[in-house]
């Protein structure tokens, strides 16, 4: 459910005797409404969970019925907003009561929404939701804002004086330094470069009221002089830089119109030597100065009428190098009207309206020229009649202009109007946005708004119809009018319609979608350049929302000092926070963010011919609710949003089964490097068996061949008992002299008995018989315990023989041949 906006103007309707409309100060009013669907719960146990922090009812009213829809339900006033709740369980849609009994109000919405809502007759519902939505949509104090009531919660953010100081040092080149907040209140921030410097002269706000504490001046004008030439610009706003060129040093500046008087003969000094120090020198190695633009924002007849009241334009005689361009935009009354003739002409022509009946078929289809084509071609003209798109499109150019003198000519431009804070913030915040890529970024969007409309003194209050510090209040006049629904005040029996008038004078009435004309021709750009912008027109759409909702507190009040004595950035919550906090959820892949952001693409000024400066109506704003199914022009883009969530999903399955391949592969190679090193010990040990079953076998031939007997025993020892027959031995050597035998021994004469006792006594020997008996009677084994035969698989084995007790005299007689040892 999105944050909605307190309501701004009400009227009422009577059908039975003739309908009364209560207006405010004009028909650039709003409030927001949102329906919740059906549900099976009681109303008094549903309210509570569909409400924000700190928001609670006011007044209720049952039985209501949404005209725009035929829907009958609950009617909720807040602190904050309006709620419907539908009636649960409703099954088939009901028809309209139009009889002359039933009592209607209407409320005329900021953001393009006329609703309707149907009060059953002699119950005082209507009044009491009526005086409700008056107390809640215009009261009398700033702090009776919900704004204030929710408070700051988790959307906080730093203080906006160093954000403006961060942009300041951005722009000089002096990006190292980080602003505090000791900075601020010590007032140690009046760094420079080689052209320009930050001045501290207006941290009082003593200079002008309006502007922000501090302020970029030219580096050779002195704070003194700076004081000086205030006095000659309305409002004290004197020329100040909004935006350097790192390479060229052209600037665009900004003020308010200097007072010339009626005869346009009024000078100053200070301010001529002031406006005169934006043309600085050009770096062409000339050292030519560099040309001026003064650009005023108004037509020239109305320049020239405000001569009659001190104001007035330059005159190009009286500023060195310098020439005057008018580019005709109209005033705030101009763009308030265009406004309500574009929202009446969305109700009447579309799909939906307030009356709940297709403009097909409202009076037998006249709004569509009852078939005629011309007639329909007339009707449809109408929106051109409104002249909306006309002044966004001379807004466009304007900025177009600009950057096309500043990034192609190298030129200066200084813009004003009247008072600097309308006409002036719409075309130099645009020209900013074309000029420098960074504020085509979240980031950079947020300073840009932050600097040329809130610190440099944009009305808000006034403008959106909120109250001010001064605590002004806001007197409803009674306006009558005749008709019932079918024949609204703004509705003729043509299809065509006339523009709401008012009692009240353009003077009194401070009422003008300025801010909303502006996000209008952003939303243009990024229609033109696609690639160029990180945000999307959805974070438009969102932030447009919460500007008119008055949810957060960052543009409440006319300028930074009032919003600093009644300490907003401590009492209220911040829409940059809450945003931020949006998107962190999602990541990239939140509706903020622009699919198509190439920041290669488009990484200097843009400057869009004026044959693409044709705007069209923006779908997202402008028809969302007259016409819901022709207004998703972001299908493209949602649609493209899911294939790209989609597709990250996917190279995320990807990356993830590429690393368990990997890790998969890996394993493999570690298990297979394993098995061969096993192979290898395998086969080494394997040889090495081998091996020491050969010496074995040697080993027991010759034992045996010494007619040993092996004995033994159950706890590891052995006794092997060596017998000679020496008759039989001195026969054979008597009867044969000494010769080879076929078992590979030889034969000894010697005649003496031979008895050998062997007995293992060590504890580490092996406990293998064959290796006890090998070790026990090891032939090669000398007195000194080395071995005679070190390449035997036994001394390479490490065996050890100890405990030996024998006759070595006797073994000293034996010989045994190497043929023993050979393989069988």
């Amino acid at each position: 459910m999105a944050a909605l906006r307190p309501p701004r103007s009400v009227s009422s309707r009577d059908s039975s005797d003739g309908s009364e409309r209560l207006d405010g100060a004009g028909s650039w009013d709003a409030l927001e409404w949102t329906k919740i669907e059906p549900v099976t719960r009681s109303v008094s146990h549903v309210n509570s969970e569909f409400l924000l922090e700190a928001e609670r009812v006011i007044e209720e009213g049952h039985g209501v019925v949404l005209v725009n829809r035929d829907e009958a339900g609950t009617l909720f006033v807040t602190n904050f907003r309006l709620l419907f709740l539908v009636v649960k369980n409703q099954s088939a849609p009901r028809q309209i009561d139009r009889s002359p009994t039933r009592r209607l109000l209407q409320i005329i919405g900021k953001d393009m929404r006329i609703i309707v809502f149907g009060f059953r007759p002699r119950t005082k519902q209507r009044r009491v939701i009526f005086d409700a939505l008056l107390r809640c949509a215009k009261p009398a104090r700033i702090w009776d804002l919900y704004a204030f009531t929710c408070g700051p919660s988790k959307f906080s953010k730093p203080n906006s004086k160093v954000r403006l100081l961060n942009e300041y040092f951005r722009l000089l080149g002096k990006d190292s330094h980080c602003a505090s907040v000791s900075m601020v209140e010590e007032g140690s921030f009046t760094l420079s470069n080689d052209l320009w410097r930050i001045s501290n002269t207006n941290s009082n706000y003593t200079v002008c009221s309006s502007y922000p504490f501090a302020l970029i001046v030219p580096k050779s004008i002195s704070d003194e002089e700076v004081i000086q030439a205030s006095t000659f610009r309305a409002r004290c706003r004197i020329p100040v830089v909004s935006w350097c060129h790192p390479g060229t040093g052209a600037v665009l500046a900004r003020s308010a119109q200097p007072l010339v008087g009626l005869m346009m003969n009024m000078r100053s000094n200070a301010d001529e030597k002031l406006v005169a120090s934006l043309c600085t020198q050009l770096v062409d190695g000339k050292g030519s100065r560099r040309k001026l633009y003064i650009a005023d924002a108004r037509p020239r007849k109305n320049a020239l009428a405000n001569g009659a009241m001190g104001g007035g334009s330059e005159s190009s005689s009286n500023y060195f190098h310098s020439e005057i361009v008018f580019f005709g935009i109209d005033n705030i009354h101009a763009m308030r009207e265009s406004f309500a003739r574009l929202r009446d002409y969305l109700d009447t022509h579309g799909a939906t309206s307030s009356d709940g009946m297709s403009s097909f078929l409202r009076h037998g289809g006249s709004t569509w020229g009852g078939g005629n084509l011309s007639s329909m071609s007339a009707s449809v003209s109408t929106l051109g009649d409104s002249g909306w798109l006309i002044h966004v499109q001379s807004v466009l150019a304007g900025s177009a202009w600009i950057t096309a003198r500043i990034a192609l000519e190298s030129a200066s431009v200084l813009v004003h109007c009247s008072d600097g804070w309308d006409r002036t913030s719409q075309l130099v915040s645009l020209a900013n946005l074309m000029l420098d890529p960074y504020y085509r970024t979240f980031a950079g969007f947020q300073a840009l708004v932050e600097k040329d409309w809130l610190a440099f003194g944009h009305p808000f209050s006034d403008r959106i119809g909120m109250p001010s510090v001064s605590g002004t209040s806001f007197d409803l006049n009674r306006q009558s009018s005749t008709g019932n629904l079918s024949s609204s005040p703004v509705r003729q029996s043509s299809g065509s319609f006339t523009p709401q008038t008012s009692n009240t004078s353009h003077a009194q009435n401070n009422y003008s979608p300025i801010f909303l004309q502006w996000v209008d021709c952003v939303s243009q750009l990024l229609r033109m350049y696609p690639f160029a912008f990180e945000f999307s027109s959805t974070f438009l759409v969102d932030f447009l929302d919460c500007v008119l909702s008055c949810r957060f507190g960052n543009f409440l009040c006319n300028s930074e000092k009032e919003r600093e004595k009644c300490g907003i950035h401590e009492a209220c919550g911040c829409l940059w926070a809450y945003f931020a906090d949006l998107r962190s959820l999602e990541g990239s892949s939140h509706a903020h963010y622009n699919l198509f952001y190439d920041p290669l693409k488009h990484n200097g000024p843009i400057f869009p011919p004026a044959a693409a400066l044709a705007p069209t109506l923006w779908p997202q704003f402008h028809l969302r609710w007259a016409c819901p199914s022709e207004s998703q022009a972001g299908e493209l883009e949602a649609e493209s949003r899911s294939m790209a969530i989609k597709f990250s999903e996917l190279l995320k399955a990807k990356e993830a089964a590429e690393m368990k391949a990997k890790e998969y592969s890996v394993a493999m190679e570690t298990l297979e490097a394993e098995l061969r090193n096993e192979k290898r010990l395998s086969s080494s040990a394997m040889n090495l068996a081998q091996r020491a079953s050969k010496e074995s076998a040697a080993i027991k031939r010759a034992i045996l061949s010494l007619g040993c007997r092996v004995n033994y025993t159950s706890n590891g020892d052995c006794t092997v008992d060596v017998e000679s027959n020496p008759t039989g031995s001195q026969e054979k050597s008597m009867q044969s002299p000494p010769r080879k035998e076929s078992d590979g021994t030889k034969e000894r004469d010697d005649n003496s008995d031979l008895s050998v006792s062997v007995t293992v006594v060590s504890d580490d020997v092996s406990s293998s018989p064959l290796g006890q008996v090998c070790e026990t009677l090891c032939p090669l084994r000398t007195r000194d315990g080395s071995c005679q035969w070190p390449s035997a698989g036994c001394a390479q084995l490490g065996s050890q023989f100890v405990g030996l007790k024998a006759n070595f005299d006797a073994f000293d007689h034996l010989s045994i041949y190497d043929s023993y040892f050979e393989s069988n």
